[in-house]
């Protein structure tokens, strides 16, 4: 089973911990490349208005190619796109350009978007969220896949668009689709290289079964076979030594204890047919994080080894 890790990029101002700067930022994914996971995954973002004040987000493609030139050996990925905020032909472009970037370690993560409240401070046309979804992942698809597009739509034209510059890999990197919902799951099946959801219920199995078995429908209905499509779990969250011992809320998962119980829960989720697990680590967001992603190590190591 692989394993990646979550690094975030978003806080407070002048909060505590402080929120991360882009010095702590790297040194998380170089830290989480030392200790042997396979990937780092980024939040994609604008803001969030509440009570406790706005909370910011870095503008995560800028970051994700930071990463790319920063590191050397781990995947970089996107946890995933949030489709709305980008125009889709410049967002298949800029998966293009991270896999030339990175040498064809980039993942391309992309979900329909689930902050309605950002959407409208910064001008963006979000509804009807599924429909623009479509068309996102029609475009998107052609131009990584083909490397040009025609097409006119409700929401969103790409008329004669190409990708005259290609990276790495001729069919652009791997797409995966974030899907919770029958019907996205379905452009999953159709799309996707890899679909992935999260969980962080205390009864993982039991939320996720329904899920994995409507996968399942998905890829009969579109006549693929469901081996040939790989299956992501972000997990939260993960405790490790060090942090403050902060009960979860009742119902919400914990995974914890030594490096070794933490790989026997996370590979428990192979059953389901899961691939590869992406880790939200409750730790601070600063240079103390480096220390939680050392410790993981072991776990890793474990989580390879199977």
């Amino acid at each position: 089973m692989r394993i990646g890790v979550y690094v975030r990029l978003g806080g407070r101002a002048e909060s505590q911990p402080p929120a991360p700067d882009w010095a702590s930022i790297r040194d998380q994914a170089l830290a989480a490349e030392a200790a042997g996971f396979d990937l780092v995954v980024l939040e994609d973002d604008v803001w969030a208005p509440d009570e406790a004040g706005n909370f910011g987000v870095w503008e995560s493609v800028s970051v994700a190619a930071a990463l790319a030139a920063s590191t050397s050996t781990i995947g970089i990925g996107h946890a995933v796109i949030n489709a709305p905020l980008r125009n889709p032909a410049l967002l298949a472009q800029a998966a293009n350009t991270l896999d030339e970037i990175s040498g064809g370690r980039y993942t391309f993560g992309i979900g329909p978007g689930n902050t309605p409240d950002a959407y409208e401070p910064f001008g963006v046309d979000a509804d009807p969220r599924y429909a623009r979804f479509v068309e996102t992942i029609q475009i998107v698809d052609g131009l990584l896949r083909q490397g040009r597009v025609e097409f006119a739509g409700r929401y969103h034209r790409a008329q004669g668009a190409e990708l005259v510059l290609r990276g790495p890999r001729p069919a652009g990197p791997p797409m995966v689709v974030a899907a919770g919902g029958p019907k996205a799951i379905r452009l999953a099946a159709r799309y996707a290289d890899e679909w992935n959801w999260w969980v962080a219920e205390a009864d993982p199995q039991s939320s996720l079964r329904p899920l994995v078995d409507e996968l399942q429908r998905a890829c009969d209905e579109v006549g693929r076979d469901p081996a040939t499509l790989r299956r992501s779990l972000d997990v939260f969250s993960v405790a490790v030594p060090g942090v403050p011992d902060v009960q979860p809320e009742d119902g919400l998962l914990q995974i914890s204890g030594t490096p070794a119980q933490i790989a026997d829960e996370l590979l428990a989720f192979g059953e389901l047919g899961f691939q590869e697990v992406r880790l939200n680590l409750r730790s601070p967001v600063d240079a103390a994080r480096t220390d939680s992603l050392a410790w993981m190590a072991e776990a890793v190591s474990l989580v390879h080894a199977g």
